[in-house]
């Protein structure tokens, strides 16, 4: 029986990895980086888990975004 796999950005070092489905929601580690990850279907609602660093980046450009409007509201 093959094996299905998916492929997720490693959070880290931004390397594309085949990541077996039957791990999906667990733990993993990426073989280039050794970073330790959740490992979760991108194409999926709950992407990127909270705790990743992908979800903390993208935090941080959103509240980069409303300072600068903020900015510009009250510079205009």
């Amino acid at each position: 029986m093959a094996a299905t796999y998916f492929v997720q950005e490693c959070p880290t070092c931004g390397r594309n990895l085949q990541i077996r489905v039957e791990y999906m929601g667990k733990r993993v580690v990426c073989q280039h980086c050794t970073a330790r990850f959740e490992a979760c279907d991108p194409a999926s609602a709950s992407y990127p888990p909270m705790e990743s660093s992908l979800s903390l980046l993208a935090r941080a450009d959103e509240l980069i975004e409303s300072a600068l409007k903020m900015h510009s509201r009250s510079a205009g």
